[in-house]
């Protein structure tokens, strides 16, 4: 039997998670130009170039929309599902974004995490990008949405292996309950707050400060700071 090759173009999309003191964010970007609209956003992407590695191309798009090279960057699926560009308006758009004549579009999904805080600078093709929370994701392109909920599973495997990526999330000092927070967000499901202070406790890279909250209207909590250093030394390699 004859074999029913198709015309297949290659993209990465990237998951950016950020945490603003009570919630996950995603990064999302505006496809169209003009006035935003919830029905035009969608993930951060792009058609991988010629010679180009897949893994650059996932730090291009990233750099092009936030303007920082060195990001945590984490490549957990392929989707290709012969029908995940099947919408009219999904084709139309690939159509006029990148005028290929595409029977079939595999993207390689990529998680990264960044401070909600950190001045983002796009020059990116998207003119228009924010920040949304991830209880408040619109019904987006493509199987984006399938896209996004997948990447939360990954991104607590991703703790698991390795605690300090959460760290990348918080500001450079933060609270225990800030702490406690994101990680109730992370699971989506409320911790024990004091198996969680034992919990932390136990972290020997988790460092308190003699720094306080200031001007607020509870009791002032203490500040800590992640050390990357002591966390390190935790680490054995086997030569």
């Amino acid at each position: 039997m004859k074999a029913n090759f198709i015309h297949t173009y290659v993209s990465v999309d990237c998951v950016v998670f950020g945490f603003d003191d009570n919630q996950l964010n995603i990064l999302l970007v505006q496809r169209k130009e003009g006035k935003a609209d919830s029905k035009d956003l969608k993930l951060p992407g792009s058609l991988i170039y010629d010679e180009e590695d897949v893994d650059d191309a996932a730090h291009r798009v990233l750099y092009d929309l936030t303007g920082i090279k060195k990001m945590s960057l984490k490549q957990f699926r392929c989707f290709a599902s012969p029908d995940r560009a099947s919408n009219p308006d999904d084709r139309k758009w690939l159509d006029k974004a990148y005028q290929p004549n595409i029977n079939r579009l595999i993207t390689v999904a990529y998680l990264s995490l960044c401070k909600v805080d950190r001045k983002l600078t796009n020059v990116s093709k998207y003119k228009s990008s924010k920040w949304c929370p991830l209880s408040d994701v619109p019904q987006l392109p493509f199987d984006h949405n399938k896209i996004v909920d997948e990447s939360l599973a990954e991104i607590r495997k991703w703790v698991e292996v390795e605690p300090s990526i959460v760290f990348e999330l918080l500001p450079n000092k933060f609270t225990i309950s800030q702490l406690h927070r994101l990680y109730e967000a992370i699971y989506n499901k409320k911790i024990d707050i004091r198996n969680f202070h034992k919990k932390i406790a136990a972290m020997s890279y988790v460092i308190a400060l003699s720094e306080k909250q200031r001007d607020v209207a509870h009791r002032a909590a203490r500040y800590y700071k992640f050390d990357k250093v002591i966390y390190n030394k935790r680490k054995t390699t086997i030569q």
